[in-house]
């Protein structure tokens, strides 16, 4: 008989049809259906998934039991299972093989082929986050590729390491202005046991150098293995080889595979059959020197990568300036021809074709000086692409705003450090918003590039010609961005604080853990919380239960949200998924006696719970140190900070900068 361990919390609301505030980056939000194996004496980490979804979980004996579960109990076998049922199973679950790589052994490579998906872990520090981004990106609720297709300008950094434990240290700050990681696969050189190297390193190998580099770095991984004929190491004369390896990358979560053109088309188009929620870049390289882009075999190149591509990325080695004015018009030719089409990603390769690099405005790859060699002839790094865009006009000098608070000075050094290491020509200016019409007169210079507030401006602002989703729902304004339409500067009020609270929400359960569950919003006011309440509508949460203020008008915001008006109201909601206090500090003493009820009834851990603090500023209670001490999940304003921060760094310049760098070249003061 399967004992069943809930992690769902009890309300006794009634239900009710949940209005949607329009978010256009969310996503599916279903409970997903699942079956994990587990070594024997790890059954732990079916816990630990479980409780990342936020959904009940079962070990059973058969896979009879775990068809026999609710579809939202995640099943936990043994991996010792026959691999011939397990490949007769029914459809209805994901299976997922997960394997401790902390004794140097090798996942079963026939349970492998059978799983949908393979989790590759150690017990460390980092296992719950990286649990929680692998889980949301190969459920579908998560998608890098939608947020990067936005940007105006991408760009990857490739790890040329032959262990990816060498970059660690210096990941952060290799990180700052890329967008997507490359592991060069065919780069890696396994150590064999009389001291020389593997041809081709092993999948054990491979799988652990992966695991390492996901679990210290956000950003998407573009998994590569280069063949000999195109600067790389793997072999030519084994093309399932590469289908082995590419599979099981798409297997072990990676964002991107790069798929090398010249390999059969069967294999290709069985790769995007399996490819789930990972996009494929459909790669092309010439290293004769004769490629030619106004040949047409370089427009049928195309229309191949884009027959099973999700990007497609075509290189070649030149020598002359004119192939970077070919390559510009057959960029220009394709987009026009082929619509709809691919990102293209269009690069030269060598001295000459560095201009390419800089026009190129998908996955261009770069280099840094802390890497040990350049992946490819030519790259630069991001510094150099900034400084050579500024020097053809195509990057303005342009003045970045902080404008609010004096406690934005600290930020501003920080802006100015990341403009630096990026050589961007901006510079950053403050900005005492108490002056009257402050605002106004600093967006209608013309070297203005943007600005972010603090505290934010509350509509109306007639000078902003547009506001987003964000800011018409929380009628807060924390950034302000130039952008161009038909040749004509818009000024666009957006809110950045919302993405920062579901950043930092998201970090340890994905995002179907909140829908359809209770959260309390603790504020003095309706507009302390209005970014919190953005933030969990656009998890699915509800119903919301609010302490201290309620909404004055209707709205999209205001809908499914209940004011509790006394201690009864309290007692009624048995126990919330999610508590987040807006409260200013000197009242955070308020917070201490709810966490506790909360964690002393239902029948829910805490540890299945969420708290989160934005209050700023000391405190005589701790309201952080009474949730964590009771189990919960806590975190604080700073958290909240640096993740607004990483989205405040993209909106206003368009440049990635890491979270954990954010934290580690900004220190305590910033936040």
């Amino acid at each position: 008989m399967a004992t069943e361990v809930h992690a769902d919390q009890v309300l006794d609301t009634t239900t009710k049809s949940l209005s949607v505030v329009h978010i256009e980056s969310l996503l599916d939000t279903a409970k997903p259906s699942l079956a994990v194996l587990y070594a024997p004496g790890e059954e732990a980490i079916v816990e630990l998934i479980a409780s990342v979804l936020g959904q009940a979980h079962s070990l059973v004996a058969s896979l009879r039991e775990a068809e026999a579960l609710k579809p939202a109990t995640v099943a936990g076998l043994l991996s010792a299972h026959d691999p011939s049922q397990l490949a007769q199973r029914s459809r209805g679950r994901l299976l997922i093989n997960t394997h401790c790589v902390e004794n140097d052994s090798a996942p079963n490579e026939h349970l492998s082929e059978i799983c949908d998906y393979e989790y590759l872990y150690t017990h460390s520090p980092f296992l719950r986050r990286d649990v929680t981004r692998y889980l949301a990106f190969i459920l579908g609720q998560i998608a890098p590729h939608n947020d990067l297709a936005k940007k105006a300008r991408t760009t990857l950094i490739s790890t040329t390491f032959p262990d990816v434990h060498a970059a660690l240290p210096n990941l952060d700050i290799l990180s700052v202005g890329s967008d997507a990681v490359e592991l060069r696969v065919d780069l890696l050189k396994e150590p064999l046991p009389d001291g020389s190297f593997s041809a081709v390193p092993s999948l054990k190998y491979v799988g652990q150098q992966l695991m390492v580099l996901r679990q210290r770095t956000e950003l998407p991984i573009i998994f590569t293995t280069r063949c000999t004929n195109e600067n790389g190491r793997f072999p030519m004369d084994d093309p399932m080889l590469f289908y082995k390896y590419l599979y099981r990358a798409i297997q072990w979560g990676c964002e991107y595979i790069d798929v090398e053109l010249w390999l059969p088309e069967e294999i290709r188009r069985e790769l995007a059959h399996k490819k789930g929620a990972s996009k494929i870049i459909s790669a092309f390289h010439d290293f004769s020197g004769r490629f030619k882009w106004t040949s047409p075999e370089a427009k049928e190149l195309f229309k191949r990568g884009a027959v099973y591509g999700d990007v497609v990325k075509m290189i070649a080695l030149v020598h002359q300036m004119q192939d970077n004015y070919e390559l510009e018009y057959f960029r220009s030719t394709v987009q026009a021809e082929f619509f709809p089409h691919p990102p293209f990603s269009g690069l030269n390769m060598g001295p000459t074709g560095q201009l390419s690099r800089t026009l190129n405005k998908v996955f261009t790859p770069i280099t840094h000086p802390l890497l040990p060699m350049i992946a490819a002839p030519g790259q630069l790094s991001a510094a150099e692409i900034n400084m050579a865009l500024h020097s053809m006009g195509q990057t303005p000098k342009l003045d970045i705003y902080g404008i609010g608070s004096y406690k934005l000075a600290t930020q501003a050094m920080f802006f100015e450090k990341c403009f630096n290491e990026l050589s961007l020509p901006h510079q950053f200016l403050f900005v005492d918003k108490v002056a009257r019409g402050a605002v106004e007169t600093v967006v209608r210079r013309a070297s203005f590039g943007g600005a972010f507030i603090n505290p934010p401006l509350a509509p109306p602002t007639p000078y902003l010609t547009v506001l987003s989703e964000a800011a018409k729902a929380t009628r807060l304004v924390d950034t302000i961005l130039v952008r161009t339409e038909g040749g004509t500067p818009v000024l666009v009020g957006e809110n950045a604080t919302w993405k920062g609270i579901r950043a930092t929400l998201t970090r340890d359960f994905v995002p179907s853990a909140y829908s359809d569950r209770a959260a309390l919003v603790l504020a003095s006011a309706e507009a302390d919380a209005a970014a919190a309440i953005f933030a969990l509508k656009s998890l699915g949460i509800g119903p919301i239960y609010t302490i201290g203020f309620h909404f004055r008008s209707q709205g999209a915001l205001a809908a499914d949200v209940e004011p509790f008006r006394s201690v009864e109201d309290v007692k009624k909601l048995e126990q919330p998924f999610v508590i987040i206090s807006a409260l200013p500090a000197e009242k955070s003493a308020l917070v201490g006696p709810l966490l506790k009820h909360y964690s002393n009834s239902g029948t829910d851990k805490p540890t299945n719970k969420v708290f989160l603090d934005l209050a700023n500023g000391p405190r005589k209670v701790d309201p952080m140190a009474i949730a964590a001490s009771s189990g919960w999940t806590a975190y604080g304003v700073a958290d909240v900070n640096a993740w607004t921060t990483v989205e405040t760094m993209r909106l206003l310049v368009g440049q990635n900068v890491p979270y954990d760098f954010v934290r580690l070249a900004s220190g305590r003061s910033m936040f």
